[in-house]
């Protein structure tokens, strides 16, 4: 193990005395689902007063507009919490973007609620893990350089979104501004109970695709009705065709329909893509055109397709893998086998990346089982994990990627 220097020790003793464990209680305790706006509001008034005590200009940042398709077609404004964003020393000569989130997959009348402390030294809650210690240790992590000879070379920004979970549509476009200029990107997602990193990530595009048919009596007149689901159908079959080794093609749902004497005049069909590459994105846009075009003829129907590729492949480029080494051997001078694997899973991270800013996405907590009621964080990692991180930000403020 290489010897620290005597700064870097005095603000790692800084990082791992801060009272995560307590911090991730009170805010677990609160439900904070991406549609629960009220609890996200109160997780998110938590976050400023625990996050002031850094410098900088701190607010909350209304959402920015996003939309659902309902089950029977309307699309409709979706409200989403307010994201919390913080900005520090915007002219010191190292800049970096340091990303979370606020929100959970659990609803508000989901069972899962409560903490359960287990004899094996995890924490078991909703949200323990993914990621409100992830949050925690980020805050260490930066009290602790901020306490350190190196603050006054490095500006950052914090942002804290509320609908990560769902695919982050209020808060893309904040994430992307402030992104700008980042040497590098650091954002707290749970690693795997063993330590290992995610590396590079597959992209995802979720659609909703409204079918508007014709109803016709089903016995009298059947030939008059123009059958959406059947159509939805037919085009869901045909969006599978574009699977391949390096996109993966999932029809989920068809809402719609009605009696069994009426022909349905309206199905909506769910579909996601994961494409391993830009160019797998490319493919995919111009495979749903043609097989929406075809079933729009073929059934002489009208069809409209809503949504987006949200998140795009984050391969690891050569910025990328710098930031990695970097961190690999941050680890190795603190006693951590750092490792990383492909992950199918995505994040803000894969919205960072597209910004051409080099980043790491699963710098939080050891954890595992997330969005599961087995979720659980391991407690012994939020000192481990908030050292790591403040050990490389102080040495991309002295050094940056090299």
């Amino acid at each position: 193990m290489s010897v620290l220097s005597t700064a870097e020790s005095d603000a790692l003793d800084v990082a791992r005395s801060q009272p995560m464990l307590a911090q991730v209680e009170r805010w677990s305790e609160i439900n904070s689902g991406t549609r629960n706006l009220a609890g996200l509001e109160k997780v998110a008034a938590l976050l400023v007063d625990e996050f002031s005590a850094l410098p900088g200009e701190i607010a909350l940042v209304e959402p920015e507009a996003a939309e659902s398709v309902g089950m029977d077609g309307t699309v409709t404004p979706l409200a989403h919490g307010r994201h919390l964003h913080l900005r520090v020393r915007p002219d010191a000569p190292a800049q970096m973007l340091f990303t979370g989130h606020m929100d959970t997959v659990y609803p508000v009348d989901h069972p899962f609620q409560s903490l359960t402390f287990r004899d094996d030294g995890t924490l078991n809650g909703p949200g323990v893990a993914d990621m409100k210690s992830g949050l925690a240790l980020m805050l260490a992590a930066l009290k602790s350089v901020e306490a350190s000879p190196l603050r006054d070379r490095i500006g950052y920004e914090v942002v804290i979104n509320s609908d990560e979970e769902t695919g982050s549509f209020s808060s893309a476009g904040l994430i992307a501004r402030a992104a700008r200029g980042k040497i590098a990107a650091l954002t707290y997602e749970p690693a795997l109970p063993d330590g290992t990193l995610a590396g590079a990530r597959g992209g995802t595009g979720n659609f909703s695709i409204v079918v508007h048919g014709l109803s016709a009596h089903a016995g009298r007149n059947p030939e008059d009705g123009r059958n959406a689901i059947v159509a939805a159908a037919d085009l869901a079959l045909r969006l599978t065709q574009a699977r391949g080794p390096r996109l993966a093609v999932n029809p989920a749902r068809i809402d719609g329909g009605g009696p069994n004497n009426v022909v349905p005049d309206l199905a909506i069909l769910r579909v996601n893509f994961r494409p391993a590459t830009l160019e797998e994105i490319t493919r995919a846009r111009a495979h749903i055109d043609s097989a929406v075009a075809m079933v729009a003829a073929g059934h002489d129907v009208r069809i409209e397709v809503h949504g987006s590729f949200n998140r795009p492949p984050k391969p690891i480029d050569d910025g990328a893998a710098k930031l990695f080494d970097l961190v690999k051997h941050a680890g190795a001078d603190l006693g951590l086998d750092i490792a990383w694997r492909h992950s199918g899973g995505v994040c803000d991270g894969n919205n960072i990346a597209a910004c051409g800013v080099p980043v790491v996405d699963t710098m939080g907590a050891r954890g595992g089982a997330i969005h599961s009621p087995d979720e659980f964080l391991i407690i012994d990692s939020l000192g481990e994990r908030a050292a790591l991180s403040a050990l490389t930000i102080m040495r991309i403020a002295e050094r940056g990627l090299s």
